[in-house]
């Protein structure tokens, strides 16, 4: 994509086609840039990523995992960054509506009552009646015509600022989602991780209890049974790190949910495993990232309500007319104030024209151009970065899971081996340090295994997540 040159007309001409038909709009009409994708993912997952779009509105549910479904709506619900991102919403609305006020009829009343006195010092002699009362109140009300599309722009603007917040408020709800269903994920894998270090460690007091009973027997060192206690002290020493692990997971997802740290322990109670989509997720087309992704869209609003704040500051350059009136009553007694004599009015259209600004309105125009290029190179960042998540995801899954189909493999042999050789040492046909050998490279290969499905389900979400899942059901509330 490339940057449109944006061309002025001069002043004079503006001023000739307003007069001829009745109105412009300066500035420069909108056109949506039409952004370069790849037409189709360089590694597409399509055996397990092969269902319809809507799937990934509510792609948490594939999880089925009604602890996680609960989490989010209470996210939903409470989290105070949806509040904050609701009341932007609401605050755009509220500058449209005052956009759209300055190209409307305005109104004010007023009154004033005053009690004069002239100076008898000065030069010419003090009024008789000294000092004087002056009763005053009336109203008075102007239109601006929007000739020149000034306000028009502005009222522009403020709907694509409003786009741009609804946008933003669904990317926190996509990034809440996925933070939470990530802190989730992670609370059940430290879960498993805590749970195979107990079962190890059970397994290390058994070596251990094996070893001190053939040192009573006097059928090897002493140094077998310290061998053991430290390798069983060491696999002990990390539960505490777990369990710390644990606890920062539950509160995270705590605050999160908009709760403190006790509103998700009865929740979270009880051993579940790790959560796992099901097949049947749709990626589509590289160019679906345009609809799906609300930080994509809102790049786009923000585009659109800077390329109309160009017209807004361009018609700076051009007269503003008014057509004004007003009417009151005053009265130095109170009691004619009421009378037809008191009445005062003026009306008549008027206009203002900078017509010198030492170059001020001209480099503010400039400015906002300047503004509106930058704003399209976020745009394009966006698309760019878009593509690039996805990308990196849908590697991350596919390698995730083939490196858990060998720690898989890796625990069975593990497992077998530490039966073999632990058989071997109470016959006396290898020594100590080969079933200690053999217990670490079991615990080592069982942890690696819990994490790296935890990995597989952490991908998932941040794949759902760069594919902008969870925004498009989301209304915003008025």
């Amino acid at each position: 994509m490339k940057h449109e040159c944006i061309w002025r007309l001069p002043a004079l001409s503006v001023m000739m086609a307003a007069v001829l038909s009745g109105c412009v709009t300066v500035g420069v009409d909108y056109q949506k840039p039409d952004a370069e994708v790849p037409d189709a993912w360089t590694r597409a997952l399509t055996k397990d990523l092969n269902g319809s779009k809507s799937s990934l509105e509510h792609w948490w549910k594939g999880f089925n995992d009604p602890v996680l479904n609960q989490l989010i709506d209470r996210a939903r619900e409470s989290n105070p960054d949806i509040v904050a991102a609701t009341e932007r919403v609401t605050e755009a609305r509220a500058l449209r509506g005052i956009a759209i006020s300055q190209g409307l009829p305005q109104a004010n009343a007023g009154g004033n009552y005053s009690r004069n006195r002239a100076s008898e010092s000065l030069l010419a002699p003090a009024p008789p009646e000294n000092p004087t009362n002056l009763y005053a109140a009336g109203f008075d009300a102007g239109w601006e015509i929007d000739i020149f599309g000034g306000i028009r722009r502005s009222v522009e603007s403020a709907e694509a600022s409003i786009g741009a917040s609804e946008e933003n408020y669904r990317d926190v709800l996509v990034s809440l989602f996925s933070e939470v269903a990530l802190n989730y994920v992670e609370y059940r894998a430290i879960q498993e991780r805590i749970e195979v270090a107990e079962k190890n460690i059970e397994s290390q007091k058994e070596s251990e209890k094996l070893a001190e009973n053939r040192l009573e027997n006097g059928l090897v060192p002493k140094i077998d049974v310290t061998q053991a206690k430290t390798n069983r002290a060491i696999s002990e020493a990390l539960l505490p790190a777990l369990r710390s692990q644990l606890v920062f997971a539950k509160n995270r997802i705590a605050t999160l949910t908009g709760g403190f740290p006790d509103s998700v322990e009865k929740l979270l109670a009880g051993d579940q495993s790790i959560p796992l989509p099901r097949a049947g997720y749709s990626t589509g087309l590289p160019s679906d990232l345009l609809r799906s992704r609300p930080d994509v869209r809102r790049a786009e609003r923000e585009l659109a309500a800077q390329t109309a704040a160009i017209g807004v500051a361009e018609a700076d350059l051009y007269p503003r007319f008014t057509l004004f009136g007003d009417f009151n009553l005053q009265s130095v007694k109170s009691g004619d104030f009421f009378e037809g004599g008191s009445g005062a009015y003026s009306f008549g259209p008027s206009f203002q024209w900078q017509i010198f600004s030492a170059g001020r309105i001209r480099n503010a125009v400039i400015a906002e151009e300047s503004r509106t290029r930058q704003a399209l190179d976020r745009y394009e960042g966006a698309v760019l970065l878009a593509v690039e998540e996805v990308e990196t995801s849908m590697a991350a899954v596919a390698n995730e899971r083939d490196r858990f189909k060998k720690l898989d493999e890796a625990v069975d042999s593990a497992s077998e081996t530490v039966d073999l050789i632990k058989d071997n040492y109470e016959n006396g046909l290898v020594n100590f340090q080969n079933v200690l050998d053999a217990e670490r490279t079991k615990f080592n290969v069982e942890d690696d295994r819990v994490v790296s499905r935890g990995q597989i389900a952490k991908n998932y979400i941040t794949l759902y997540k760069a594919l902008g899942g969870g925004s498009e059901m989301e209304l915003i509330p008025h």
